[in-house]
């Protein structure tokens, strides 16, 4: 590197580029130029310019070489996360594709339950109304069978009464008492 740069420092200031006169003279002004860049490029030699700017051009690409890496790294983590969120996601997703056929299953088997129990409910009312109804009809029959009875033993009460005499009705009363005394001893 050093030697690239004197020899293009050389080359610059040929005696092509001279002004007037003799080049190596100190009145000629392009000699001048030439020794204080000859010199300047010496200095900067002796002081390790160079290798200090390769040294800090070689730091900063070490520096931009981590920071591309740490920033794949962080690429990387990043689709990791992503991955894992979408693989979240879509189980979460299928979870509550789950829920809800169960919620249906389960809001089927409800309504085939309350509808059986429904028709029990049913089937036990019309049962109880036809209980209610024989029940009513068997108290009807024995209300009426209860009046014909009644009317039966008045009109007999009173047919017997227009027929009986004392005599009849003594030996009736008698038959009476000896039929109670037999069932009672």
């Amino acid at each position: 590197m050093r030697k690239l740069a004197t020899l293009v420092a050389l080359i610059a200031a040929s005696p092509a580029f001279a002004a007037g006169g003799p080049f190596f003279s100190l009145r000629n002004t392009d000699f001048i130029v030439l020794l204080a860049f000859l010199l300047f490029v010496g200095i900067l030699l002796k002081f390790k310019v160079p290798s200090m700017i390769g040294g800090l051009l070689d730091k900063r690409a070490d520096d931009i070489k981590n920071e591309l890496d740490e920033a794949r790294a962080l690429r990387e983590e990043a689709q990791a996360i992503l991955a894992s969120y979408e693989r979240k996601s879509k189980e979460t997703q299928e979870q509550a594709d789950r829920i809800v056929a169960q919620a249906k299953e389960d809001a089927a088997a409800f309504a085939a339950q309350a509808k059986e129990d429904l028709q029990k409910s049913i089937e036990r009312r019309l049962s109880a109304a036809q209980d209610q109804i024989a029940s009513a009809e068997a108290s009807a029959v024995r209300d009426v069978r209860n009046a014909a009875i009644n009317v039966a033993v008045e009109a007999a009460g009173d047919i017997v009464a227009k027929q009986m005499n004392a005599t009849a009705a003594n030996k009736l009363i008698d038959a009476a008492i000896g039929e109670v005394d037999a069932k009672l001893h």
